[in-house]
């Protein structure tokens, strides 16, 4: 499964299974939760829940389903502000603020509006209970009273598109129709019942298209990405430095590799790349069956672990530079082993830092602790997990594009729900999202809400790519001959036509390996293929190298040992 890396000179040292054991079965669930989380798409102001692929358009049943502000006043002063979607009847909603009015808002009497109301209105907004009749007959009856809109009031706390019965031919709604969810509706009767006047004004302001928020995500992922690969190509080319200086001297004793610069560093094999995505099935079907407020609770603990775990080791590499002594002083701890001081004295920070994310992660600061915890997790992965070769890296990135296709879209066939997306935004857990993502508000959106990237987004390719610069460096190649630049460019192209596809489907989520795997995966192919190193990248994973396990006889010559 997963084992311990070796030297270049694969073979001549035995992993033991225990010790291989104890490395995959933490790694390979940790990697497979991530994984399973990886695709996290994006749910502001409300998620519409209502597939209407089916339903197709006809005259006056052609609107673009658009979120719609509603914004009140009390006694004229202003007050709450609830987010609605508009129908596929009735007029356009205005999208400027300045040109929508202000309106007084009225209860209908009967509530459902599927028969005249009793109450008089004149030019008013009515207010009516979904069900016992069409949308369109909702919105005609209260059009023929005199209404300048009606406000549809959901049974349940998402929204729903309203669309037109495939029958109907009379569609002659001029006034704007827009749905609100639950809590809306019982929070608009309560103002209504204890105040003398209520007013709501209507409009749908248009997202940019393109928000600054999506271009800091854009960055954070391929400097993340940057940042793991030099990390672990220096970790590597220090190891082979051991190794040309072990052939220099000629050196009769040959140290244990894993303990030359590269220790707790682990290899992944085709079995576990495919194991490791059939263990995120697992776990993913398990969280859709078991999803609740207890269960995200759960996964904020898991994060603040593995973010507490990368923090520290990334902090523990930085300052070794400054302090180490301390960082190559150990102290026995029970039940943790020997612990450097340096790291003795970073796990308190790490610890404090993580915690303080948890209680105020709901703040609207609390992306930004969230972002670190993350970038450090992923970094830190990286540097214990590799790709040895590109056979590995194609059976993983295959099975996770695989993985990803069907738990987005094949998966709704079956539960009549997108399976991944229900996960990722944590349906029926009372939170907005679940931890495992890099988020970055919209500033410029009149929306509001984040832009994300799942982990896997970041992880999983970032592996090729920190095997494409782990070659180049112990091939001696420059950044221009070499694989890295272009396994890079290749990522972040195919993470901006994720952005692309994102804008074009108006901002529901996207798998975003669906793009990524074959940009980078294919890249890295192709220019193997062409340059003649494809055999070399597919098998060894890395050029050929002298073994250090020779002696060289007093005779001058040399012999295995």
């Amino acid at each position: 499964m997963l084992g311990e890396q070796g030297g270049s000179c694969r073979g001549d040292s035995s992993v033991r299974l225990s010790m291989a054991v104890e490395k995959f079965l933490p790694v390979a669930a940790f990697l497979a939760l991530i994984l399973l989380l990886r695709h996290a798409p994006s749910v502001i102001a409300g998620d519409i829940v209502h597939d209407d692929d089916s339903t197709p358009k006809k005259p006056g049943c052609e609107n673009q389903f658009v979120l719609v502000k509603v914004q009140t006043w009390v006694n004229d002063k202003e007050d709450d502000e609830f987010v609605g979607v508009g129908a596929r009847f009735g007029t356009t909603i205005v999208s400027k603020e300045k040109n929508a009015k202000h309106t007084r808002l009225i209860l209908s009497d009967p509530r459902d509006c599927c028969n005249p109301p009793k109450n008089k209105i004149a030019g008013d907004v009515i207010m009516v209970d979904r069900g016992n009749c069409t949308f369109t007959k909702k919105a005609k009856t209260a059009q023929t009273a005199n209404a300048s809109a009606i406000l549809i009031i959901n049974n349940q706390k998402e929204l729903y598109k309203m669309v037109c019965e495939p029958d109907e031919t009379d569609l002659n709604i001029h006034i704007p129709a827009v749905m609100l969810p639950r809590d809306a509706g019982a929070r608009l009767e309560e103002m209504l019942t204890s105040a003398s006047s209520v007013s709501v004004q209507l409009y749908s302001p248009r997202r940019p298209a393109v928000d600054v928020a999506e271009v800091f995500l854009w960055l954070l992922a391929v400097l993340t990405i940057l940042c793991a690969s030099y990390w672990s190509a220096w970790r590597v080319r220090e190891a082979a430095d051991e190794h040309n200086k072990l052939l220099k001297d000629a050196s009769d004793e040959v140290p244990d590799t894993i303990n030359t610069g590269v220790s707790r560093v682990v290899n992944m094999n085709m079995k576990a790349a495919v194991l490791f995505v059939v263990l995120a099935s697992c776990f993913l079907f398990m969280i859709y069956k078991l999803m609740s407020p207890w269960f995200i609770d759960i996964l904020v603990v898991l994060f603040c672990i593995g973010g507490i775990e990368g923090l520290q080791t990334c902090l523990v590499a930085l300052l070794s530079r400054w302090f180490k002594h301390a960082a190559k002083t150990y102290i026995k701890i029970p039940f943790f082993g020997a612990i450097s001081y340096l790291t003795l004295a970073v796990s308190p920070f790490c610890i404090t830092f993580a915690v303080l994310w948890a209680v105020y992660r709901t703040h609207s600061f609390g992306w930004i602790g969230q972002d670190i915890l993350g970038i450090a997790l992923i970094i830190t992965v990286l540097q214990i997990v590799h790709v040895p070769n590109l056979k590995v890296g194609t059976v993983l990135l295959s099975c996770a594009f695989i993985y990803d296709l069907f738990w987005v879209f094949v998966s709704a066939k079956f539960f009549q729900q997108s399976v991944m997306i229900v996960v990722a935004r944590a349906d029926g857990s009372g939170e907005d999202g679940i931890p495992m993502l890099l988020k970055f508000p919209r500033i410029f959106d009149p929306w509001g809400g984040y832009s994300i990237i799942g982990f896997g987004d970041i992880l999983l390719p970032g592996m090729l790519v920190a095997f494409s610069l782990r070659y180049d460096w112990l091939a001696n190649k420059n950044i221009r001959n070499g694989y890295f630049l272009w396994a890079i460019f290749a990522y972040g192209f195919g993470l901006l036509v994720t952005y692309v596809a994102l804008n074009l489907m108006d901002g529901h989520g996207q798998p975003a390996l669906l793009y990524i795997v074959p940009f980078t995966l294919g890249t890295l192919l192709t220019l193997g293929r062409k340059r003649g190193d494809l055999q070399v990248l597919w098998t060894r994973g890395e050029p050929e190298r002298p073994c250090p396990h020779i002696r060289l006889q007093h005779s001058g010559e040399v012999s295995p040992e």
